[in-house]
Formats: C-alpha cells, sequence, structure tokens
C-alpha cells in the first residue's frame, strides 16, 4: 500500500524536494531551495544567508520581492526572532544582489573548469553538439540576436542576468550569449538561478526560449 506525506496546510510531500521550511511572510512550507535563510547577527541586524551556513537560528523567507517587503513593512522579522532586530530598508534589493553574485560566481567556477563557453559560435557549436544542458542570454541583449539560438532539448533557459554580470562571470566586459555543460555545479546554477528569477522576473514575462 502505498504511503504519502502531507504537509500540515494538507497538500502532499514530495521527498524528492528536500528539505524545507515556513516562510515567515506567507505562512507556507516550501523546499529551502525557493526560500532565503536569514540570521540575527552580533548587532542585532538581520543578515541574509544565500549560503545557508552561518551561525544562528534561522528564519525563513520565500524568495520573491512581495514575502520579502512584507517581512520588513510587517515586522515579522522580529516576530520570528522573538526579539528586537535591524532591517536594512535595502534588504531585497540587498538580497537580489547577494543571489545574482551567487550565480555569477558559480557560472565562473563552472567556465574554470572548462563546463562552461561564452560567445555566439563557442555556444552555437555546443548546442549543434548537445553538449549544452543550460543557455544563457544576457536580459538585456538584443532580442533579435538572442532568437537565433533555442534552449537545449530538456535542457534550461536563464534569461535574467545582464550582459555585465555575465561578462563578470566569464572574465570579459560583457556577454550575451553562454552555454553550460553537464558539470558537477550544473545542478547548483540552475536552483540559485530559479531563486533570482523568483525575484526579478514576474510570472509570465520571462519564458523559455524554445527550439
Amino acid at each position: 500500500m502505498e504511503t504519502r506525506n502531507v504537509t500540515r496546510g494538507g497538500r502532499d510531500k514530495d521527498r524528492s524536494t528536500g528539505p524545507e521550511r515556513k516562510c515567515i511572510a506567507t505562512g507556507q512550507v516550501r523546499p529551502v531551495s525557493e526560500l532565503v535563510r536569514f540570521v540575527v547577527g552580533p548587532d542585532i541586524t538581520i543578515v541574509p544567508d544565500i549560503l545557508g551556513k552561518l551561525p544562528g537560528r534561522g528564519i525563513w523567507v520565500s524568495a520573491t520581492p512581495e514575502a520579502l517587503n512584507k517581512a520588513v513593512s510587517k515586522k515579522l522579522f522580529a516576530r520570528a526572532a522573538k526579539a528586537p532586530v535591524q532591517v536594512p530598508e535595502d534588504l531585497t534589493a540587498r538580497v537580489e544582489s547577494l543571489l545574482a553574485r551567487r550565480v555569477v560566481d558559480l557560472i565562473s567556477l563552472a567556465r574554470k573548469s572548462g563546463d562552461a563557453v561564452a560567445g555566439y559560435e563557442k555556444v552555437k557549436d555546443w548546442l549543434e553538439k548537445e553538449r549544452a544542458r543550460v543557455l544563457f542570454q544576457a536580459s538585456d541583449g538584443s532580442e533579435r540576436g538572442k532568437s537565433k539560438l533555442s534552449t537545449p532539448h530538456r535542457g534550461k533557459y536563464i534569461g535574467w542576468l545582464t550582459a555585465d554580470e555575465l561578462g563578470v562571470a566569464f572574465g570579459r566586459q560583457t556577454v550575451i550569449h553562454g552555454a553550460l555543460g553537464a558539470g558537477g555545479l550544473t545542478p547548483r546554477v540552475v536552483e540559485e538561478a530559479a531563486r533570482l528569477k523568483s525575484l526579478r522576473v514576474s510570472d509570465g514575462a520571462t519564458a523559455r526560449r524554445k527550439g
């Protein structure tokens, strides 16, 4: 007989999603990959813990502007911490910047391992040889130019990093097209990029580029 794990909210709990935590803003229990962890720093300031490694009791918020702004405006961090805390006014922007930097750093590590390339011709070559697993395209790049390349079959499309951010990842001034292979960092890049997308892209604003 099949058994199912059900959360308090009544929905099925999928073991494949990994650990889950409750968002203090929405009240929903979500996979940690969809949340941002915060801790109270030594100076009682709320600190984003993007890597999830800082000491202290974690306070979790969904990685969306709405949830983060609500947590700030409704003083939910103090309630969760059960103590007075200082919350930076630009917390949402700070989280977005830290997540973007995290994605950039991971892409850079993949590049140094030979698992990522940049430039139209190199990316096109990887796509044709089915070596690419992820297609990157700058959010501020030419739509006409970007339309010439398609997402790998059963792959992922990441189009919410800027040309400058991709440039930092690939050690160039700017980058419009990039690709990521099947290296060990690929799942982490995709996961962190998804959190960043939740902060940068409204529903339906950026669709996966079809082949």
